[in-house]
């Protein structure tokens, strides 16, 4: 059974990342997000502090070898409960945190042990280093079997030509996992997905994108022209896209992905709307006059936000808590996805109703409303959460949805 009560190591991490987020987040949100970037030196001395946005860690030796760690694992739980009070203090700065990101989880499920040595390692001195993960293209987004950018066989590796866009930290990311076709008449079993290095012929970022919301966050669109990718850089090498029984394909290792990382979206909006009722709840008992109709309404709407922002967080923990297990998460990934991205625009639309004039512009529940848009779009628009959910009903009864 899932335990409601944080374990000592767990509200030691909440607690941390709690201070972090109140002392060193929140003072610079504002600020970050008119300027558009989060500063260089904040970004430096974060690092040094050893705080990074790792969705993902090394396998211990114990792993490596096939022997199983008498310790319960749980770096899943672990990543939620730290993502909701980071992004409670900001979600733009938390995604611009130095560290793997999105991109750590596919090279720790589907990467070799030298690439995931050779990848993942980077992050530990003392320059703030950046992952990135590109998968989302100009007619390819919600539907990721449909990716058009090509991967050609040639001597000694692939030949990339293609377009990504909206990819998060793409710019100064020092690898992009990168997601193509070998051949578009296989479908999805013609996808392989590749590690690129910054600075490799061929890969450049043509643009970074103008946002609503998420601004102080990098966001880029890549380019791929004639880039040459050696064969070390094939995530998993051509041994796993020989394995055809098991299911083998880049498509597969994004899936995958989404499994880890959907949670890892959940807790951030979670976040975000709890910092918007948070907010709220504070100025309604301070401001709003005592033993009127209008504290009974704001009571009111106030609880039903209190109940969603709770509903999501149980059904974030237990997703987490299935892949901590190694029990097959994906309907529990895109339930509490979709729920929490659908939850927290509500909550912190109905805290804007709440504030009145007091919410505009350059207001931090505004700043979080613009924020929290996005999150039922990336990872897979609710819509397509809903597909997914749909699909593990139906799966049992053979219907096909």
């Amino acid at each position: 059974m899932i335990s409601f009560t944080l374990s000592e190591q767990q509200q030691q991490i909440k607690d941390m990342t709690h201070w972090f987020a109140e002392n060193e987040i929140r003072p610079i949100a504002l600020e970050a997000d008119r300027l558009g970037y989060v500063p260089n030196d904040w970004l430096d001395k974060v690092n040094k502090m050893g705080i990074h946005l790792n969705t993902t860690s090394l396998k211990s030796e114990d792993d490596k070898s096939g022997k199983k760690s008498k310790k319960e694992r749980e770096g899943n739980r672990m990543g939620v409960i730290a993502t909701e009070e980071i992004a409670w203090g900001d979600p733009a700065i938390a995604l611009s945190l130095p560290g793997a990101g999105l991109g750590g989880p596919p090279i720790q499920s589907s990467g070799t042990p030298e690439q995931q040595e050779r990848f993942l390692t980077i992050f530990k001195d003392d320059k703030p280093r950046w992952g990135a993960y590109a998968l989302t293209e100009p007619e390819a987004g919600s539907d990721a079997s449909a990716v058009e950018m090509s991967a050609k066989r040639v001597d000694g590796g692939y030949v990339l030509n293609g377009q990504k866009i909206f990819i998060t930290n793409g710019k100064r990311a020092s690898w992009v996992v990168v997601f193509a076709t070998v051949d578009p008449t296989l479908g999805r079993a013609g996808q392989r997905a590749f590690v690129v290095e910054k600075g490799t012929p061929g890969f450049e970022c043509s643009r970074l994108v103008d946002k609503m919301g998420l601004r102080a966050n990098e966001t880029a669109e890549l380019l791929f022209t004639d880039c040459f990718v050696p064969d070390e850089n094939l995530l998993g090498g051509e041994e796993l896209y020989k394995q055809k029984e098991k299911g083998a394909s880049g498509f597969a290792t994004a899936m995958k992905t989404f499994d880890s990382t959907r949670p890892i979206v959940a807790s951030m909006a979670i976040g975000i709307a709890r910092a918007a009722y948070e907010y709220t709840l504070d100025m309604v008992k301070r401001e709003y006059p005592k033993q009127s109709r209008l504290i009974h309404v704001a009571a009111d709407q106030l609880a039903k936000m209190d109940a969603q922002i709770s509903a999501a967080r149980l059904l974030t923990w237990e997703a987490a808590w299935k892949a901590d297990m190694g029990i097959a998460n994906a309907q529990e990934a895109a339930m509490c996805k979709a729920y929490a991205g659908e939850s927290a625009l509500q909550v912190c639309a109905n805290s804007l109703e709440l504030l009145g004039p007091v919410g505009i512009q350059d207001h931090i529940v505004e700043k979080l409303y613009r924020d929290v848009k996005v999150f039922d779009i990336f990872e897979g628009t609710n819509e397509i959460q809903h597909l997914v959910i749909a699909r593990r009903q139906y799966e049992p009864y053979g219907i096909r949805v």
